[in-house]
């Protein structure tokens, strides 16, 4: 074992100045305080003129979401927190994982909220004999044409309600990846575009296990929030 020549004074005043040199910063000099102040400076006016121009757009989305919040509360009472979760989905462009027993308005949150921004709404009931192409769609012979076209499943639409996805096996299932992530469908190496808005709303029950695939990781990435939906509590039970 080599022995070390350790100067305890000699470290001290090492450890001194240290300590002097970062409680005392060095001042910059009078141009350079200038330098700092103009960026500064610049960088504030260009956030002003950031907020100044858009908002007028915000102002207009948050009365668009009041008349939402006002048209869903006409036939649901209650359930503010879902409602604000299914909004923050449908303006960022996710997806959503309802979660509740039977009886607690997935099913209708979904339908009221396509009726009151007048888009398409689907329901696809997923089974676990579904198939893929009964979701997505399939190539069919045109006897007319001679030839073979694409004819589009329920998944072309604009807000869809996929009630009890984990009902359907893992293959049924992995046909919704490319959809939900890419907002597309790829068949015979053809590509197809959804419209916009597209927004998926997926329903599964927390109870009832029996018969269901549970949902591998990869699909619990494509959905940007999973809401648990419990019972109301007595009073919005009263006013129900």
């Amino acid at each position: 074992m080599s022995e070390n020549n350790i100067n305890p004074g000699e470290n001290n005043e090492k450890m001194d100045q240290k300590s002097d040199s970062i409680n005392s910063p060095q001042t910059p000099s009078s141009g350079e305080k200038t330098t700092m102040s103009e960026e500064q400076i610049k960088t504030d006016n260009i956030h002003k003129e950031i907020v100044s121009e858009h908002s007028e757009d915000v102002a207009k989305i948050a009365d668009a979401v009041e008349k939402i919040r006002k048209e869903v509360s006409k036939v649901i009472v209650g359930q503010e927190d879902v409602m604000t979760y299914l909004l923050i989905g449908l303006f960022t462009g996710g997806n959503v994982l309802l979660e509740g027993v039977p009886g607690v308005a997935k099913t209708l949150f979904a339908r009221m909220l396509a009726k009151s921004i007048s888009t398409d709404f689907t329901r696809i009931q997923f089974t676990p004999d579904l198939m893929p192409s009964d979701i997505i769609g399939t190539m069919i012979f045109n006897v007319k044409k001679s030839e073979f076209e694409f004819k589009s499943g329920p998944i072309f639409s604009n807000i869809i309600l996929i009630d009890e996805i984990n009902r359907a096996p893992a293959k049924t299932q992995a046909a919704l990846m490319e959809v939900m992530e890419e907002k597309q469908i790829t068949v015979e190496g053809e590509k197809h575009k959804m419209g916009f808005p597209f927004f998926v709303i997926a329903t599964q029950n927390p109870v009832e296990q029996e018969g269901t695939y549970k949902l591998p990781e990869a699909q619990m990435d494509r959905f940007l929030f999973k809401i648990k939906v419990d019972y109301p509590d007595l009073e919005t039970e009263q006013k129900i």
